[in-house]
């Protein structure tokens, strides 16, 4: 019996936890990050500021949880989308697309150049870009020793490359736009001699 009790309280600090966070981020998306107070969570969520403060201490401590669980659920989900297919190349293809979409639309939530540099700051950040540039690289790596990607360039530089051009999808104006974006990226993984069967 006690087990089964600290499991409900776990998934009901979970879920106030959750609350906050969604919480948190629709009033700053709404108001501005300089505009939301703790006070104005505390109401909007349904719980006491004194709770509040029992699981973050500020506004920007939410803002960086919610963050890292949005990076976290953004890189299980292109894991899960590169174990979806065991051919390389199928997987290199679907690992940028579900990267690109990813960053296009987080520029589509207007959060603001405020939150994202309050966010960026945190130090998990560069962790996560690591393990996404680690995942970048190792199924380029596959694909290179399939001989489907081009093997005159390491495929760590490729990860890089791919990375920093795929970033561009933020400032683009359509899903289309995206599409181009990503078939050119891939266009210049392929060797040469597969160019034309592309």
């Amino acid at each position: 019996m006690p087990r089964l009790w600290n499991e409900t309280i776990e998934a009901h600090r979970r879920d106030v936890r959750d609350a906050i966070l969604e919480t948190t981020a629709t009033l700053v998306a709404e108001r501005g990050l300089r505009s939301v107070t703790m006070a104005q969570i505390a109401e909007q969520t349904g719980i006491g500021r004194a709770t509040l403060y029992k699981y973050f201490p500020d506004v920007e401590a939410i803002l960086v949880a919610w963050h890292h669980r949005h990076v976290a659920s953004h890189l299980q989900h292109l894991e899960e989308i590169r174990d979806s297919s065991s051919d390389p190349f199928t997987r290199v293809q679907a690992v940028l697309t579900g990267y690109a979409h990813i960053v296009h639309g987080i520029a589509q939530q207007h959060y603001g150049t405020e939150l994202i540099a309050l966010v960026h700051r945190d130090e998990s950040v560069a962790r996560a870009q690591q393990h996404m540039h680690d995942l970048m690289r190792d199924v380029l790596a596959e694909a290179t020793q399939a001989g489907e990607v081009r093997a005159d360039v390491t495929p760590d530089e490729l990860a890089t490359y791919c990375l920093h051009a795929l970033a561009a999808a933020g400032s683009l104006p359509s899903v289309d736009a995206v599409e181009r974006l990503l078939a050119l990226t891939v266009a210049g993984l392929r060797p040469d001699d597969q160019d034309d069967h592309s």
